[in-house]
């Protein structure tokens, strides 16, 4: 798709968004998402751009991520939002509860131009993310280039800091043991997987730092406390715009994404459908990506990235070598037997 036929369609959309529904178009749509940041980056990309190409007023809402925010609105039979941002598990509960509506795809396009675990019967994915190593190169200046260094504590001496969750750092001792990124939940749906897996974080057990909220992650680079930490790949990019000089080490990074979605009782299912068509559509994916650094999960929207903003992305091709997509599936079907081994482990 070219820039001036893509333009056209943002257009036409425009048009008929004004002229098939002229009642909408003095109305207003609400929208509940994650805040800080990534919110402010949805408002300049999609919301603004919204109102301007149909009239309709986009209403902000912020939330923490809670599904039982979600279900306690629906249960109580007064849907006030109709649409909102939700990360994987959380879009994988609802489906299964029923807390969301169905997604028409037909009126969305065609699932084959969206990224792998982007698509879902119950969400449109909006943006993909990473999980990635990073380190302070003020302070390392010939620092990780792949996962294995995050296990090396001969070549790299000192602190790591990782996620105090089991889901990614399980993968990430799998990758860096050589198991290949294709294997990996094979490997660790086994007994023997999951072993090898708990065997190779013990051989950095001692040197690690925990941390639990994104923001600790570059605080612990910045202050020295840890050689490399494992980080959001968000996070990291804006400790830059602030003065940091880290690096992201893009070998293996871990994939994931956040989901447009319906709640249940939505008060009309037509425009929250023609909302988040728009907020998908390939130009507009490509706008997010000038404010905040998540990845468009639509092929089409590549060139509309520019080449500035794209090397700055986990989905750019020069980023998106050895990838790795969290398998949240697994992890909502193995997740609370493998937590409760990891609190263990973490307490041993």
């Amino acid at each position: 798709m070219t820039f001036a036929i893509a333009r056209r369609a943002l257009t036409v959309l425009g048009l008929m968004a004004m002229t098939t529904a002229p009642a909408l178009a003095e109305g207003s749509i609400s929208v509940m998402s994650f805040g800080g940041a990534y919110q402010e980056a949805q408002r300049k990309a999609v919301f603004e751009t919204y109102t301007a190409t149909t009239g309709i007023k986009v209403d902000e809402q912020e939330y923490g991520g809670e599904i039982a925010k979600i279900a306690a609105m629906i249960e109580s039979g007064n849907t006030t939002i109709d649409v909102v941002d939700v990360d994987a598990p959380t879009l994988l509960q609802g489906c299964d509860e029923g807390i969301f509506e169905k997604i028409d795809w037909d009126q969305i396009g065609p699932k084959d131009d969206w990224l792998d675990g982007t698509t879902s019967d119950c969400g449109v994915g909006t943006i993909v993310y990473s999980t990635s190593l990073a380190y302070n190169a003020a302070a390392l200046s010939d620092g990780p280039t792949v996962i294995a260094d995050l296990f090396d504590t001969a070549k790299f001496p000192g602190k790591r800091g990782l996620w105090k969750n089991p889901a990614t750092n399980l993968e990430f001792a799998l990758l860096a043991d050589g198991v290949p990124a294709d294997q990996v939940y094979e490997v660790l749906s086994t007994p023997e997987g999951l072993d090898r897996a708990f065997a190779k974080l013990d051989t950095i057990k001692g040197d690690i730092v925990w941390w639990e909220a994104g923001a600790q992650a570059p605080q612990l680079l910045a202050s020295g406390e840890v050689v490399m930490t494992t980080a959001w790949n968000g996070r990291i990019h804006n400790a830059n715009k602030e003065g940091q000089d880290f690096k992201i080490v893009w070998d293996n990074q871990i994939l994931d994404s956040n989901y447009w979605a319906i709640p249940k009782g939505a008060k009309d299912i037509a425009a929250s459908m023609a909302f988040i068509k728009y907020a998908v559509e390939p130009e507009v994916l490509a706008g997010t990506t000038k404010y905040i650094p998540y990845g468009p999960v639509r092929a089409s929207a590549a060139e509309f990235v520019t080449p500035e903003d794209a090397a700055n992305l986990p989905t750019s091709p020069t980023n998106l070598t050895v990838a790795l997509t969290l398998d949240n599936a697994f992890w909502a079907d193995n997740g609370d037997e493998i937590r409760k081994r990891f609190t263990t482990w973490l307490a041993q």
